[in-house]
């Protein structure tokens, strides 16, 4: 997946105001505490990284824990700035048809990939069903 940070200011606020909430407005009796490092370290990092500020506000469990089939093992952020330029050659449209990458071929058709696509992530229980090859 990737995500075009369009306001950093809007997303690093929003996180802030999460973190602010998770641990409570600070207490100067409790400034030298655990929990006091703990938000001072975590408001650094989400000012300091968009992909930090993305990752405190969403839980990549709560994206696929209804997707039937799939179960989440690992997941990360990171962020680079680049310049997106539609027009450049390396950008490519969704509809591009990168799509038949990721079915197996259709032994009939020379050309295309047939009807092997399982629907959610269930197949007619075959060795070498497209949604174990994800």
């Amino acid at each position: 997946m990737v995500l075009e940070v369009t306001d950093l200011d809007a997303l690093t606020g929003t996180a802030l105001e999460s973190i602010a909430a998770e641990y409570g407005e600070p207490v100067a009796a409790v400034a030298g505490s655990d929990t006091a490092e703990e938000r001072m370290h975590a408001e650094a990092t989400v000012r300091a990284d968009g992909a930090e500020a993305l990752a405190s506000l969403v839980d990549p469990f709560d994206l696929v824990s209804e997707v039937p089939g799939v179960e989440l093992a690992q997941a990360s952020w990171s962020s680079e700035s680049i310049e997106y330029d539609p027009d450049a050659e390396g950008w490519d449209d969704a509809d591009d048809g990168d799509e038949e990458l990721f079915l197996p071929p259709d032994e009939d058709d020379e050309e295309g990939y047939g009807d092997a696509v399982a629907h959610n992530g269930k197949n007619d229980g075959e060795d070498g069903d497209p949604a174990q090859r994800v």
